[in-house]
C-alpha cells in the first residue's frame, strides 16, 4: 500500500488528526501556496535540533531556510553556515517582523515553545513546533486556539506520525492483527549523564541570558542550564518524560485509538539514581486510564515506564512501543515491527526504514494543500498534555482526576495549579489567556 493509501485508510477509519488527518482546511487557513511556490523557514533555537530542522527544510525543493535565530549569538552563526541560512539574528522579534518569512520551525527551550508558536501565528506565520509543543496543559490549548484563530498550520515535532514504518504498524492494529488493542505500554530505558551541582554564576558574553529567560520566571544563570540541560529543571522545561517520552507516547495513543485526554492518571515519579540538580523524576510508572463507555472491553490504558539510569534496556532501542490486544501483542520500534500470538509465538515481523525529511514534507504539503498535517496541534496538544499530567502525578505524589472537557484537575486545587505557571510580569511574549 502507498503511502497516500495509507493515509487514506487512517483518515478513514478515524486515527489521523482528532480523527480527520489530512483533513481539508478550506475554512481553517488562509493564503494557500502554489505548488512550486518556494516557502521561505526561518529556524528558532539552534541546538542541534534546530540544525537538523534546517538541514531537513532547506533539502526540499521548494522551501529555503532564510533565517536562525538563538539568543546565543555563537550558536545562531554557526547554525547559519551550518544550515544554509541568510541570516542569523538573535532576537525572534526581528523573525516574526519580517513579511518575508511564511513559517517558522521552533526547536528553543520548552519554556519558548508556546509563547513563540502563538507569536508567529498572531504574525501571520505557519509553525512547525518542536516536542512538547507546551510547557504546560494551558499553553497547549492556547496554541490550537491560535492556529485555529489565525488559519495558520501547526505541525508537531512527533515525526513518526509521517513515519511510513508507524503508519503500517497502526493500519495493521485497525486491521485486528493483535485483535481489540486494550492497553499500549512506552518504555523509555535510553540512558542519560549526571548534570553536576552548580551555583549561579555570570552568564558567558555571546548568550543574551534574558532573552533566553525569555517569559519564564527569572533565575539567575546556570552553567548546567545551558543549552542542554535546562531539560530538567521545572522553569524551562518538562524531564524526559517531554523530551523523548512524547515521542512513544504519542504513538501509544495513536495506536490505542484514543482522541480525547484520560480521566484518571496514576502512577509514581521519582528521583532513585541521579544525585545532581535534575528536579524532574528519572524514573516514572505512570498509567492513564480512559473510560470509554465504562462498559467492559471499551475501556483503554495507556501506561509509560521510565528508567533513564538503567543499564538494561527492555528493547533493543530502548524506547519501543508495546500494543496488548485480545489475540496477540505487537512490539513497535524504529526498525521493526513484531507481532506475537499465543505462546509468546513470533507471527509477522516487518522491517522498517523511513525516509528523515517525510515529517518536513508533511508540513510543507499542508501548507501548499490547505490541509492540517498528520501531527496537527489539537494531536500535539492531546499528548503533550500526558506528559505534563504525569508531572503533576509525581510532583504532587497523588493520583489526579481530569476533565478531559475544562482540561482541568478535579477536587485537588493543589494539582490544578500545575496546569499553569507562572510567568515573568509584563514580559512582551506571555500569551495572552494564561
Amino acid at each position: 500500500m502507498s503511502q497516500q493509501d495509507r493515509r487514506t485508510f487512517l483518515k478513514n477509519t478515524g486515527t489521523g488528526v482528532a480523527g480527520a488527518a489530512a483533513m481539508t482546511l478550506a475554512a481553517s487557513t488562509a493564503g494557500a501556496f502554489g505548488s512550486n511556490e518556494r516557502v521561505n523557514v526561518a529556524v528558532i533555537g539552534c541546538g542541534g535540533r534546530g540544525v537538523r530542522l534546517g538541514k531537513l527544510f532547506n533539502s526540499q525543493k521548494d522551501a529555503a531556510v532564510t533565517y536562525v535565530c538563538d539568543p546565543d549569538r555563537k550558536r545562531a552563526e554557526a547554525a547559519k553556515s551550518a544550515a544554509g541560512a541568510d541570516h542569523a539574528v538573535t532576537d525572534l522579534r526581528r523573525v516574526l517582523d519580517d513579511k518575508s518569512i511564511d513559517a517558522v520551525a521552533i526547536a528553543t527551550c520548552d519554556h519558548w515553545h508556546a509563547p513563540a508558536a502563538i507569536l508567529a501565528c498572531d504574525a501571520g506565520k505557519h509553525v512547525y513546533v518542536e516536542k512538547p509543543c507546551s510547557h504546560n496543559i494551558r499553553e497547549g490549548r492556547l496554541m490550537v486556539e491560535a492556529a485555529r484563530k489565525q488559519r495558520r498550520v501547526m505541525q508537531h515535532g512527533t515525526q513518526s506520525r509521517s513515519s511510513p514504518g508507524t503508519q503500517t504498524a497502526i493500519q495493521m492494529l485497525r486491521e485486528g492483527a493483535i485483535g481489540d488493542v486494550l492497553i499500549a505500554k512506552h518504555v523509555n530505558s535510553q540512558r542519560r549523564a549526571n548534570i553536576g551541582h552548580q551555583k549561579p554564576s555570570k552568564p558567558p558574553a555571546h548568550l543574551d541570558y534574558d532573552l533566553w529567560v525569555g517569559p519564564a520566571e527569572w533565575l539567575p544563570y546556570q552553567s548546567n542550564f545551558v543549552h542542554y540541560h535546562w531539560h530538567w529543571f521545572y522553569n524551562f522545561g518538562t524531564g524526559d518524560i517531554g523530551n523523548d517520552g512524547v515521542h512513544g507516547i504519542d504513538v501509544a495513543r495513536w495506536g490505542l485509538g484514543v482522541e480525547t485526554h484520560p480521566t484518571l492518571v496514576t502512577g509514581y515519579g521519582s528521583k532513585m539514581f541521579f544525585d545532581d540538580d535534575q528536579q524532574f523524576p528519572d524514573t516514572y510508572t505512570t498509567t492513564f486510564e480512559y473510560p470509554g463507555d465504562a462498559k467492559i472491553g471499551k475501556q483503554r490504558l495507556l501506561m509509560y515506564e521510565q528508567r533513564i539510569w538503567s543499564p538494561y534496556r527492555q528493547d533493543a532501542e530502548g524506547n519501543s512501543v508495546f500494543f496488548y490486544g485480545t489475540q496477540g501483542m505487537m512490539t513497535l520500534g524504529s526498525k521493526e515491527i513484531q507481532v506475537f500470538g499465543g505462546g509468546n509465538k513470533l507471527i509477522k515481523s516487518v522491517k522498517l526504514d523511513s525516509p528523515q525529511d517525510a515529517h518536513q514534507r508533511d508540513f510543507l504539503d499542508a501548507i501548499k494543500l490547505d490541509n492540517r498535517p498528520g501531527a496537527d496541534i489539537e494531536v500535539g496538544h492531546l499528548s503533550s498534555t500526558l506528559c505534563h499530567l504525569g508531572n503533576i502525578v509525581a510532583r504532587t505524589t497523588r493520583a489526579v482526576k481530569f476533565d478531559p472537557k475544562t482540561e482541568r484537575i478535579e477536587g485537588d486545587d493543589e494539582a490544578d495549579k500545575l496546569i499553569r505557571r507562572e510567568y515573568r510580569d509584563g514580559h512582551w511574549a506571555v500569551p495572552k489567556g494564561v
